[in-house]
């Protein structure tokens, strides 16, 4: 069991690495470049990270072998990874700078999305080092070794057949190979220890993909004494804004018994889950003066925005604010970090 959860651990540090991402690059050999001998060989030859593209990845071993892996943002030289290993998604954030490739931070079980690269780095591991050339190394924080091992050595993948940068990582009883091809990232991961081989391998590339994530939106029935539940589903591209998707399906009203919870004109300024591990969400002006209701009613879209956010957020508390100042209204008044909480008992699905 020991080994089983060590092996998982391993292969959840190992999906980081697909910040790779292809940028029109060819599976085939490159026959008519230079050898790799006479080229001047940098990170950016095997990291250019792609929008909106699923790197699928299949796998030998154990069950979290296979994964997929998308980018959630880019920007500047920082880019952020989701990947999905059908047990857990685990997001990551990757910087190229001064000629190392750095894990700045890694945040597993993220099942909501959201930009995180000017978050505060929790990680400062070095993934790829310059130069790459064989005998290039570094030493991890926990010990392990890390070295570029080969600079051409061949893969053969469903994907297709690769010439490849490799980079070892020895520990005291294990090691991973990782191999990355120029234009593509890492196209295969070996992991072995005594007996026992694991691999992640590159099988295909899927173009032009958005994340899709279903949602559990919450709607004022149009008696007012109740809410009713309504699953859609959001469909991000990189770099896409999660405030203003949830703003849209909000407005979005369904098919049925429900009343609208945001006015045509109210915008979501800004979305995110603090640090105290509640959900903040400040909204326009908007959101009273297009607000005709009643003291129940009011209280049904609050509930309804609570419990909407809380559940995408998997946190009990969201702290709602207008233009920046805490809710207040003529039947609601809230103190400076006093928040709403999620209340699901008096909710249904709609039919």
């Amino acid at each position: 069991m020991k080994k089983l959860v060590y092996l998982i651990s391993i292969l959840l540090t190992l999906v980081l690495l697909n910040g790779c991402a292809n940028k029109g690059g060819s599976a085939a050999s490159n026959s008519d470049d230079k050898p790799p001998e006479t080229k001047v060989l940098s990170i950016q030859d095997y990291c250019s990270f792609k929008e909106n593209t699923n790197y699928v990845y299949e796998g030998k071993g154990i069950e979290y072998a296979s994964y997929n892996l998308m980018v959630d943002y880019i920007e500047g030289n920082r880019i952020q990874t989701r990947s999905n290993n059908g047990g857990t998604e685990t997001v990551k954030v990757l910087e190229l700078d001064n000629g190392k490739l750095t894990l700045r931070l890694a945040r597993g079980e993220s099942y909501f999305r959201e930009n995180l690269l000017q978050s505060p780095s929790n990680s400062e591991e070095i993934l790829l080092q310059e130069p790459l050339v064989v005998g290039t190394s570094w030493v991890l924080a926990d010990g392990r070794k890390r070295s570029i091992t080969n600079i051409e050595a061949d893969i053969t993948t469903p994907s297709g057949t690769y010439k490849t940068l490799e980079v070892t990582t020895e520990g005291k009883d294990d090691k991973i190979q990782d191999y990355y091809a120029p234009n593509i990232g890492l196209v295969k991961s070996v992991f072995t220890s005594d007996d026992f081989e694991v691999t992640s391998t590159l099988s295909k590339l899927e173009s032009d993909v958005s994340l899709n994530q279903t949602v559990k939106f919450y709607y004022p029935n149009s008696n007012v004494d109740k809410l009713y539940t309504v699953s859609k589903i959001l469909s991000f591209k990189t770099n896409d804004l999660t405030k203003a998707s949830f703003e849209r399906a909000f407005k979005e009203l369904p098919k049925g018994d429900v009343v609208p919870v945001l006015g045509p004109n109210v915008k979501i300024k800004s979305l995110y889950l603090n640090k105290d591990n509640a959900v903040y969400v400040d909204f326009s002006k908007e959101l009273r003066g297009e607000m005709i209701a009643g003291s129940s009613y009011e209280g049904l879209i609050l509930q309804s925005i609570t419990n909407t956010l809380g559940n995408y957020y998997g946190v009990d508390k969201v702290y709602i604010t207008v233009e920046g100042n805490p809710y207040a209204s003529g039947h609601y008044a809230m103190n400076k970090g006093e928040s709403f909480s999620v209340d699901l008992s008096n909710s249904t699905e709609l039919k």
